[in-house]
């Protein structure tokens, strides 16, 4: 019924770009706050950025600050997650996540548990 399908995964090498991909079905995503995830093999899963339902508030991890782009198309029910300079730490697989809350102050943006709908992930590998 609700669903959140990410693509756009791949490998790349050191200092390339992939353009990630959330779709959304069974809803519409305008009412949604949207955040994106990363997990590493044997790690937790960490905050990458968030965006509001208009698209007009992101943010961003630390890590990622300055090389990605979080945007949205409503019309086309989807958000984007334009990776550029990428590195070798950047390797996990990526979820998105939708949440009818805004969760812009603080650091409530990162807490997995405040998000009711994800994606089942895709893959991003950076390797030379």
């Amino acid at each position: 019924q609700l669903q959140l399908v990410e693509s756009g995964g791949g490998l790349v090498q050191p200092g390339g770009s992939l353009r990630l991909s959330c779709a959304a079905s069974g809803f519409t995503l305008d009412s949604y706050c949207i955040g994106w995830f990363r997990q590493a093999p044997g790690k937790e899963r960490e905050g990458v950025s968030y965006i509001t339902t208009s698209g007009v508030s992101t943010v961003y991890s630390d890590s990622v600050k300055g090389r990605f782009t979080i945007s949205r198309d409503n019309a086309k029910n989807t958000v984007y997650l334009q990776m550029n300079s990428l590195k070798p730490e950047d390797t996990g697989v990526y979820y998105c996540a939708a949440t009818r809350v805004n969760l812009l102050l603080g650091n409530r943006w990162v807490q997995a548990q405040k998000y009711d709908y994800w994606g089942q992930g895709t893959q991003v590998t950076v390797s030379s």
